[in-house]
């Protein structure tokens, strides 16, 4: 199978270069959740952790009404439990997803000029062939059979606005392409509020052809748990159910009984964002008084700076001083100028980042 090199193995001397540093490395580079998953979600895996039945692959009745509230408390989406369906994280849906909606040989799917690399890992799987773009209009008469959206971007952290949005949907509806919308950053908004691709100013309340991917992995320190979920058109929701019963995709029950119980609670979600807005301007504050420019960054986990040269310089500046980002151009030729800065470090590891860059040695 034809995939892309894995991107993070040519990280490696760079991360050398940062783990050199008499006080050790701050790794800025992935975005993984560095803080503990709230004691309300632990309790309730440990309760349920005796599961020795198959789980359902459709969800809990719990789960589901969990997800379909949270969409509509959230979001301001209905769905209706018809409308969800757990997932084992949502980097195997993101991947998987084009063939489990029957997305094949002579297919095109159009993914960000800037993405995910598992969107295009994707359609490769899928024997789909992938188009970069940002622009309906430079896609001309081709009707794509899936087209993905990214926001709050990764890595970018820029949000579409709602009129941007339906201008897609309204695009799709046209050509009959499948819309999916990564939306696994939504609560994590800065300069502006994230809408959802499910939100009726954007769909008109009609979720035909649209799925929206969610994550718990960033909002509830859940990425050890692999939880996630898909929402949208409940007959496209359907195929995948079938689909994923007979591939043996479930989430484990005890997962399932966590992400139950995190969905409902607000008030870790609230305590997480504090720490990442915290993070966020040590950070930001000690980059831009470097030299670097950060741009977008309005929503997300992550600073998309640049200082106008060549991203791999901009890396090694930073490994020298014992900081390691990701390189622009792992997200798409348009990225050679910028580096990706994550918030997912401890406080502790963000200060020492900042006091590093303002030594400027």
């Amino acid at each position: 199978m034809n995939l892309p090199d894995f991107p993070w193995d040519r990280l490696a001397p760079a991360k050398q270069k940062a783990a050199a540093h008499p006080d050790g490395i701050v790794d800025l580079s992935i975005g993984t959740p560095v803080d503990p998953t709230p004691a309300v979600v632990r309790r309730a895996l440990t309760e349920f952790a005796d599961a020795p039945g198959y789980p359902a692959t459709v969800g809990t009745p719990a789960l589901r009404e969990a997800m379909a509230e949270w969409c509509t408390d959230r979001l301001g989406a209905p769905t209706g439990v018809d409308g969800v369906l757990p997932s084992i994280g949502s980097k195997e849906l993101i991947a998987w997803l084009p063939t489990l909606l029957g997305v094949g040989s002579g297919d095109t799917i159009v993914v960000p000029a800037l993405a995910y690399p598992t969107y295009e890992v994707g359609a490769r799987l899928a024997g789909a062939t992938a188009v970069r773009s940002d622009s309906t209009t430079a896609l001309g008469p081709q009707a794509p059979a899936l087209m993905w959206v990214n926001s709050p971007s990764n890595p970018t952290g820029r949000v579409l606005p709602r009129e941007h949005l339906a201008k897609v949907v309204s695009w799709a509806r046209e050509r009959g392409t499948t819309v999916v919308s990564d939306e696994c950053y939504v609560e994590l908004g800065w300069d502006t509020e994230p809408v959802s691709v499910l939100h009726p100013d954007v769909c008109h309340g009609d979720h035909t052809g649209i799925l929206a991917i969610h994550s718990l992995s960033k909002r509830s320190n859940l990425a050890g748990y692999r939880a996630g979920f898909v929402a949208g058109d409940p007959a496209l929701i359907q195929r995948l159910l079938e689909v994923r019963r007979h591939a043996g995709m479930m989430v484990p029950a005890p997962v399932q009984a966590a992400m139950t119980v995190a969905l409902g609670d607000r008030q870790h979600v609230a305590e997480q964002r504090d720490r990442y807005r915290r993070r966020r301007e040590v950070l930001r504050a000690a980059v831009t008084a470097a030299g670097f420019r950060v741009d977008h960054s309005e929503a997300g986990l992550y600073l998309w700076a640049t200082r106008g040269d060549d991203c791999w310089s901009a890396v090694d500046f930073l490994a020298e001083r014992g900081i390691l980002v990701a390189p622009g151009e792992f997200y798409g030729p348009t990225g050679a100028q910028h580096v990706r800065i994550a918030l997912t470090a401890t406080d502790e590891r963000v200060e020492a980042a900042a006091i590093r860059l303002a030594s400027k040695s």
